[in-house]
């Protein structure tokens, strides 16, 4: 009997254990489902070891996942032949935001976006909203020609300081996103020293620092550059690194690239890490501005400048900061792109 009323009592005290579990497992899901946001950044080419545009993107999905408790699902594109497998790994995984980490997924999103009308897409450097977005877009966007006016005004007086009124510049390639920085550059830098000249050339990549590297020479040896100022990802940090080789300044791009060589002027940075956050943040919260544009300016301290040599003088830097100051109140208007077929007129 006794033998009985244990076995009795094991079982019921069994059957209580196996309730209150289950009760906690189903008081656990719906917070973990709250918790779940689900956010994927697919890379472009360059991959998320660029040392900037891409990596920073990367470091605000991983941000948005140890603050906000987001599943981030980083996916890495090798070539363009990626983008659409990168998608399909993306929606399959169940995210309920992708985002594209540049100009060049452009097409692709467009495709997933109409193809997934229930999933929101986002893109940094490309604008939806004046291409008619559909409502499950957003762009992030960036005024980079504010910052590269900046850069601009330090190129320019160290140009002048160093005898020669010529600055120069190895872009990537030639997309507005690279444009843009040129422009406030060239812009800025005429306008702060009169007669400047800016030589620009493409390496027609964001990779290959060989390339970039070459650039850097030809327009130094052949053309006086005093300062190049590199657009191209990584490929630009061989144009830095040539720069600093032949006793000329560079000027870093995205993120602060002051350790890349050593006569590093100073950086125009794109806050990319900035942007992917504040695109999943709001998202998560329901405050997804389809077809819109999100822009990230220095008012809002999106762009700006990294750290500035101890060679620069503090006139040139409280210069620089004069136009900072009038950019933002709105008296100084940097243009965003360059002269030719789909630019303003007086750009």
């Amino acid at each position: 009997m006794r033998s009985k009323r244990w076995i009795l009592v094991v079982g019921v005290a069994a059957l209580a254990a196996a309730i209150a579990v289950a009760a906690l497992g189903s008081a656990k899901a719906p917070a973990a489902q709250k918790a779940g946001y689900k956010a994927a950044l697919v890379s472009d080419v360059a991959g998320f070891n660029d040392n900037g545009f891409n990596k920073n993107q990367l470091k605000g999905l991983n941000r948005a996942k140890s603050k906000l408790g987001v599943t981030a699902f980083p996916i890495v594109s090798h070539s363009s032949s990626d983008y659409q497998p990168n998608y399909n790994q993306a929606v399959h995984d169940g995210s309920q935001l992708i985002i594209a980490a540049g100009f060049l997924l452009g097409d692709t999103m467009k495709q997933y976006a109409t193809q997934y009308p229930n999933i929101k897409f986002a893109i940094t450097d490309d604008p939806v909203a004046a291409v008619g977005g559909l409502k499950n877009e957003e762009g992030i966007t960036y005024a980079t020609q504010e910052g590269g006016c900046l850069v601009g005004v330090l190129a320019a007086k160290m140009a002048q300081k160093m005898g020669h009124k010529v600055i120069g510049v190895a872009g990537g390639l030639k997309i507005p996103p690279v444009d843009s920085y040129i422009a406030g550059y060239k812009y800025c830098a005429a306008k702060a020293v009169k007669g400047t000249k800016t030589v620009v050339q493409y390496s027609g990549d964001f990779e290959d620092q060989t390339k970039c590297s070459a650039i850097a020479q030809n327009e130094i040896q052949g053309q006086k550059a005093q300062v190049i100022f590199q657009v191209a990802g990584l490929c630009g940090d061989g144009a830095l690194k040539e720069a600093s080789k032949l006793h000329k300044w560079g000027i870093g791009v995205d993120a602060d690239e002051f350790s890349v060589a050593n006569r590093i002027l100073t950086s125009a940075l794109k806050k990319t890490d900035v942007g992917v956050y504040d695109t999943i943040a709001g998202a998560a919260k329901g405050k997804f501005k389809g077809g819109q544009d999100l822009l990230f300016n220095l008012k809002n301290n999106g762009v700006g400048v990294g750290k500035i040599s101890h060679k620069v003088p503090k006139s040139w830097i409280k210069l620089m900061n004069s136009y900072k100051t009038q950019i933002i109140k709105g008296k100084l208007k940097p243009p965003a792109c360059l002269k030719g077929k789909g630019c303003p007129k007086g750009a």
